[in-house]
This record gives structure tokens, sequence and C-alpha cells, in this order.
């Protein structure tokens, strides 16, 4: 049986509740040396400002802290843990601590212990370091990590870095014990879509805790209720927190902000928000996103064949049809979004637009 690393319970609570958890930026002097004073002043205004937690060793810290001829990695990891005990021993609470945790399997295992060692309580997974392993090549080094420390998962963005994750890979990755919680950042609304519903997939709906990085769509996502239906479950899920290099700055306001979305989540129209969310799922098979929409036109044809319009869902290119596995994502959404489709209203008229 694989070994699984145990989270505190406390910790455990307080990642489901939700927080606000910025992304440490790295302070330096002139000299681009580490400053001391001000790295501590940062992690003691995220504390001061309410944040519930910081990511240390992450990409807004800078992933050169790694480099042998910057060795900083241990030292910035060290200086944070030092500053969160010495708050919580002065204010009582506990801090949710998270170690952005990189490279190959061996270094990145390294990592993990050196950041169980200082006290961190998660290690953020970047898979940036292994750009052509496949999907069971990642999920083995997820597992390796995952018995060192417990994970929170990381979508991030291509543009700095990352690398595009399959939702079945998510779905695997979700299924794992000492899979936590999910910092979703691809920045792209498909994506995003393709994690909360793998989790959802997965059964860990409520187990895995999902957390936004898109910066560039903070709210949307704190405010959506997800809804699909898998394998008869009606499943409902949101983005309860985040982990931000946004929230990096201008905290206090961030804080305040995510507490108002808290309080008045129960009252944000549910049915409207997970429609924008079933629209894009709709959409995602429609034009298929997941094989970079080389399917898109194909899959508006596949539709309208259905609804009697066209005969076939041919392209002028024969070389152009739908992607493998998108027949099956259009039964699926058509199925799960029946409200979307406007069948009845063609079957009523198709008759009268032919003549």
């Amino acid at each position: 049986m694989t070994k699984q690393a145990r989270l505190d319970p406390l910790v455990h609570k307080a990642i489901h509740e939700g927080q606000v958890i910025p992304a440490h930026p790295l302070a330096l002097t002139a000299q681009r040396k580490l400053d001391e004073r001000r790295q501590r002043a940062l992690t003691r205004y995220y504390l001061a400002a309410g944040a519930g937690g910081v990511a240390v060793g992450v990409h807004t810290t800078q992933f050169g802290i790694r480099d042998s001829q910057h060795g900083l990695l241990r030292p910035v990891l060290e200086l944070a843990a030092e500053t969160v005990r010495e708050h919580e021993t002065a204010h009582g609470n506990r801090v949710i601590r998270v170690a952005g945790i990189c490279g190959d399997t061996k270094q990145a295992v390294a990592e993990a212990t050196l950041a169980c060692e200082l006290g961190y309580d998660l290690g953020l997974l970047s898979l940036a370091a292994l750009p052509s392993a496949t999907d069971a090549e990642l999920l083995a080094h997820a597992e390796a990590i995952g018995e060192v420390m417990p994970l929170f998962g990381f979508y991030l963005q291509p543009a700095v870095g990352g690398r595009e994750l399959s939702r079945d890979f998510w779905r695997r990755f979700a299924s794992l014990p000492s899979a936590v919680a999910i910092k979703i950042a691809p920045f792209d609304r498909y994506k995003t879509l393709d994690v909360v519903l793998a989790v959802a997939e997965a059964g860990r709906a409520g187990e895995v805790a999902l957390y936004t990085g898109n910066d560039d769509n903070i709210l949307h996502d704190l405010l959506t209720v997800y809804h699909f239906d898998v394998g008869g479950t009606d499943c409902r899920q949101r983005m309860v927190g985040g982990l931000l290099g946004h929230w990096a700055v201008w905290t206090q306001a961030a804080v305040a902000l995510f507490e108002e979305i808290q309080s008045i989540a129960a009252a944000v129209p549910k049915a409207l928000m997970s429609r924008a969310a079933a629209v894009t799922d709709a959409n995602a098979a429609i034009f298929d996103a997941a094989n970079h929409f080389r399917g898109c036109i194909a899959g508006i044809n596949e539709v309208l064949r259905r609804q009697g319009f066209l005969e076939g869902n041919w392209c002028l290119d024969p070389a152009e049809g739908l992607s493998p596995g998108q027949l099956e994502e259009i039964d699926r959404v058509i199925t799960a979004y029946p409200d979307l489709t406007d069948d009845a209203f063609v079957a009523q008229n198709l008759d009268d637009w032919l003549k």
C-alpha cells in the first residue's frame, strides 16, 4: 500500500473552508541579494492583512531561487516559516504554509523533504520540469511526492512555463489519496472547467479543495457554482479560495473582498452562475477545445446534422472532421444540458424552413 503523508486536521479544515493565500514575492537588495528585513516584512504584512496562509518558493517567489548560483530556496522557506511561527505564537491562530515543489522526482522529493523539515503543510506541485512526461509518469511523480507531504496540485499556465494537462490526468490526480487541493491557474476557461469536472468525475467533489489561480478571472471563479450530473449524481462544486500572485499586493483589500464574497455566496443566483459554466462546457465540446479547436467547424456541423439541417458534418477539406472523442463529448453535453438546446423549436419548424 502506498504511504501517504498526513495533514494537520486544523489545516485540512481551513483549506476546505477557503482562504486568501498570497503567492509570496522575493525581496532583494540592489545587489540582487536576499533582503531578509523586507522579506520578513512582506510575510508580516500578509498575515496582518488577514491572509489564511502563504505560499513560498512558488512562481511569484521566482523559481531561480533554486539555482546553485543563488542558493536561496532553504533561506527563503526558512525565513517565512520562522515569521509565520512568530505570528502564530503572538495571535494563537494556525496559518497554512504552502511550499512550491519543482524539478524532476529526485529534486522534488528533496524539496518536499526540506519543506516538511521546516514545518510546511502542503506542497504546491509544479510539473513544468517534466514537459515530455506521460500522464502515467506525471502521476508516479506526484505519488512519490505525496509520500513525503500532502499535495496541492497546480495547473500552471503554459505562458510562464507550465504545460497542458488533460482532463483525464486531473481525474487521476484527484483520485490520489495525497491530493488535498488544486490551484487552477491555466488562464483558460476551458482548461479551468476540465479540472473542476475531473474532480467531480473522480468522486472527490468536496474532498479536494479547489483554489483559483486565474488572476485574470478571480471573482468569476469564486462566485461560480459548477453543477454537473456525474453518473446520475447531482454534483455541485465551487472554488473555495485563491492562491494568487495578484493577492501578493493590496492584500488587506483582497481579504475584505473575499470575506464579502463568502458572506453573499448564498444570495448569488446559483442557477445563472452554473449555467455560465455549462455554456463553457458545451462550447468546449462543440468547438473541440481539447484538441486546439481542430474540430470546431465539424462540431458545429454535427449539432446541425442532429437537428436535421445538414445531412452530414462534412467540411470542404476531407482531412477536417471531428477529433477522436469529440463525438462522445457532444453526446455528453447534450445529455447534461438539455436546457441549452432548442431542439423542440427546430423540430416544430424545420419542414417549413426546408421548403
